[in-house]
């Protein structure tokens, strides 16, 4: 073949190679390529420099996107040795199986560490968030359920109250009761709460930048290619670890979900520092962090399967299908660890696991699509108000004082959330209660309703009763507390400390749910006479569920801010166990993202990637009709593309031209006349290359000049010594025409993973485009500001 055909000590075959395998992969599934018949040998490799690899060489700078050909290409040429190796002896076959077996090592130890951290934060948020309220005499370090679990004097009626467990103004001042023991009471749940932020916050500015926000749009945009460095390192892993405790526990409108994504990932990203084989490829590295998100979602909610569909619909660029089974074998680890740890005392991987015992019927869609519209209309005033706020932070005085804005939402949050219990309590606490169904053994506000006393029904098979005082009074609670947690998110999410959307979000739809379910139950019972209720709920019969629109709207409100489909169904039927739900679940679903999509196509995660300006590009289709050459640089009046010759640049040429510019790479040409291509080298490569040929080479100075090609002519000896570089030459850059459509070159970059592409006319170099150029392209076609692409 025309791949194999290329000698040249193999160079330019493994490069065209890469681009032919990955080509292959991306636009044919199933096609497989042939090996290769001929061996590369040591001096073959792509990033060697004279005989010797030089350090550092093919590394990214900060702020930069790797290329993924030349990452499939190094990691090709790897493989190959290791195989050619392994022939050699018993002791490189075992380095071989060695190498073979890292990748699910990896994930052992990626899922092992994940799950016992989820299962330390889940312990540590339900003591803190307890600790506002009081305090366990008999050990300290018991949560209010666990203090009294443990108590010889605990009735069923009042399980919640023990002697041993004792609210901070009783432990003060000796009363359990009156005005004064309240106010007590909220002052000091007060500032716990501030006290906590504020711990939050300063560890997080002080120690670790970073370990603020979700981390999701972060994660999405590093694992597409993007260089953030210190945004996965060990300080970040330790400072996010902690803050996400007191951030959970100061009772502000945030979760811990998508945080612990960012966890999980950094606990990747650590595993991979241990192994060359990740640590030295960063295309490998990223298939590592898109089984560590998958790891992440199955401990944030005991959902395994649904954190590798959220991995490969959310998080995740380039997901092979290896990366598919590893991620299926992290996750699994991650789940059975949080599993050993039991931080619920459920025997449960979450929370609000609840089994429900009456089917849906037909007629239960219409309010479950009406609640998808609820959950799209929400998703898309989220995004626009917290899109506007933050914008707002970071071009105003508020940018400047992040400590104080948390401070002040922190309060604010207490103030108005201490009343209202449902406000009062934890969000996964409240989304557990709203998920209930009512037994006879619920002694929950939701729950009172007017028994028939002639009632003689098994207990799993409660009829429909009119609602009691208690449940109307909760309905007026939910209410309030429904308007405080829509407005209040919208000013949380995005703050400089660790911050989740999803139970936030979970906890509108279930609350607007709940409401939604409790209003249908009660119309099906005293109402069993209209057509839409006669042929299904009769008078005595156990019809409506409301704890199922609670889930119901939760999943709608999920969908309506982050967009996902077919992974949110997943992530909630693994999370509450209701398996013959996922038609409800999948109508509310597919509502609330036509809903929102009618609005705008983006969710709050690619909201705040363009937000911060990341180099991220979506999967959205590109409509316009312009060609290549209206994208490529240089454009008109503006200065010649900076070029490299093959046999005419002197090192002091190229030092100059690295000093004058600030571009990733350059373009190397036959002459500066003819402008024939020949390949395309690294900024970071070339200053590599010549402070070492300078440390190790004789004679090599100023005056040197640079070849590029493979055997330099002969000098006078007069000469200074020539300087060959053509090792760190690509000799197969990827090229279009100038009248290539940009549809067809944004489906390329996308596919690819392309850093930047040459545009050429009949092999004569015009131009160049860049991954930026693509996105500031894509800005201008959409009457946004292409300058809002910070990053190179």
């Amino acid at each position: 073949s025309s791949v194999e055909s290329v000698s040249h000590r193999g160079i330019m075959r493994n490069a065209c190679l890469a681009t032919y395998l990955l080509t292959i992969r991306l636009f044919s599934s199933g096609i497989s390529s042939a090996t290769p018949t001929e061996e590369t040998n040591d001096a073959g490799n792509l990033m060697d420099f004279l005989d010797e690899p030089f350090p550092d060489v093919g590394t990214y700078e900060d702020f930069h996107t790797i290329d993924w050909l030349r990452e499939k290409s190094r990691d090709t040429d790897r493989h190959r040795k290791i195989t050619s190796k392994s022939k050699e002896s018993i002791w490189e076959f075992i380095k071989s199986l060695l190498d073979a077996w890292s990748g699910w090592l990896v994930m052992l130890l990626i899922g092992l560490l994940s799950g016992t951290l989820a299962g330390v934060i889940d312990l540590a948020v339900d003591w803190m968030t307890d600790l506002k309220e009081g305090v366990c005499l008999s050990a300290l370090w018991y949560s209010h359920e666990q203090c009294c679990w443990t108590s010889n004097e605990t009735t069923f009626a009042d399980r919640d109250k023990c002697p041993q467990w004792q609210k901070w103004a009783e432990l003060m001042t000796g009363y359990t009761e009156g005005a004064g023991v309240y106010l007590l009471n909220y002052f000091l749940y007060v500032l716990w709460a501030l006290f906590f932020s504020f711990l939050a916050v300063s560890l997080v500015r002080v120690f670790a930048p970073y370990a603020c926000g979700s981390g999701i749009p972060e994660i999405k945009t590093i694992l597409s290619g993007f260089i953030i460095r210190g945004y996965l390192g060990k300080w970040t892993l330790l400072i996010k670890t902690v803050t996400l405790v007191l951030a959970v526990s100061s009772g502000l409108s945030l979760g811990k979900e998508g945080p612990l994504v960012h966890v999980a990932c950094c606990c990747g990203n650590l595993f991979c520092s241990l192994f060359s084989k990740y640590s030295k490829n960063e295309g490998k590295r990223r298939e590592v962090l898109s089984a560590a998100a998958a790891a992440g979602v199955s401990v944030a909610f005991g959902a395994p399967i649904g954190g590798v569909l959220f991995s490969l619909e959310e998080v995740s660029y380039y997901f092979p299908l290896k990366t598919l089974w590893r991620s299926f074998f992290a996750a699994l680890v991650a789940a059975f660890t949080l599993r050993s740890i039991n931080p619920f005392g459920n025997n449960r991987l979450v929370l609000f696991y609840v089994e429900y015992h009456t089917p849906w019927y037909m007629a239960e869609l219409v309010p479950f699509i009406l609640l998808g519209v609820f959950g799209g209309l929400w998703g898309t005033l989220f995004i626009r108000c917290n899109i506007a706020w933050c914008r707002r932070r970071k071009t105003t005085l508020l940018g400047k004082y992040p400590v104080l804005e948390v401070i002040v939402v922190t309060g604010i949050t207490a103030v108005l959330a201490f009343p209202n219990p449902y406000t009062r309590r934890s969000t996964s606490e409240l989304i557990s209660e709203l998920f209930n169904d009512c037994g006879s053994l619920e002694s929950s506000q939701l729950c009172d309703y007017i028994n028939n006393p002639n009632m003689s029904r098994p207990v799993d098979d409660i009829p429909d009763r009119p609602a009691g005082p208690g449940v109307y009074s909760a309905l007026w609670q939910l209410t309030l507390a429904l308007v405080f947690k829509i407005v209040i998110t919208i000013f949380t999410f995005g703050m400089k400390i660790p911050s989740g959307l999803f139970i936030p979000s979970m906890a509108v739809g279930a609350i607007a749910g709940r409401i939604v379910g409790i209003a249908v139950e009660q119309m099906a019972y005293h109402h069993h006479d209209w057509i839409i209720f006669k042929n299904w709920c009769r008078p005595g019969a156990d019809c409506v569920t409301p704890g199922l629109y609670a889930m119901v709207g939760a999943a709608a409100c999920l969908g309506g801010v982050t967009r996902m489909t077919v992974s949110l169904v997943v992530i909630m039927f693994e999370l509450t166990g209701g398996l013959e739900y996922i038609v409800p679940l999948m109508a509310a679903a597919v509502t609330s993202k036509w809903v929102a999509d009618a609005f705008g196509k983006e969710g709050i995660y690619e909201a705040h990637i363009q937000l911060n300006g990341y180099p991220y590009l979506d999967q959205d289709e590109f409509t316009h009709r312009t060609l290549a050459t209206d994208v490529m640089r240089p454009r008109r009046n503006e200065p010649p593309l900076a070029l490299l010759t093959q046999d005419s640049t002197t090192v002091e040429d190229v030092e100059t031209l690295i000093k004058d510019t600030d571009y990733n790479g350059f373009p190397v040409v036959v002459s500066h006349e003819s402008e024939r291509l020949i390949g395309f080298v690294q900024r970071r490569d070339l200053i590599l290359a010549i402070k070492s040929a300078r440390q190790k080479q004789d004679g090599v100075v100023s005056n040197s000049v640079v070849h590029f090609t493979e055997d330099a002519p002969q000098i006078p000896a007069s000469n200074p010594q020539p300087l060959k570089l053509r090792r760190i030459l690509n000799l197969s850059p990827f090229t279009v025409t100038d009248h290539t459509p940009m549809e067809t070159v944004v489906d390329i970059f996308r596919k690819l993973g392309l850093r930047q592409c040459l545009v050429t006319r009949s092999g004569r170099l015009l131009g160049i485009i860049t991954k930026k150029d693509v996105l500031r392209h894509m800005a201008q076609m959409m009457n946004q500001d292409p300058e809002s692409i910070m990053f190179n």
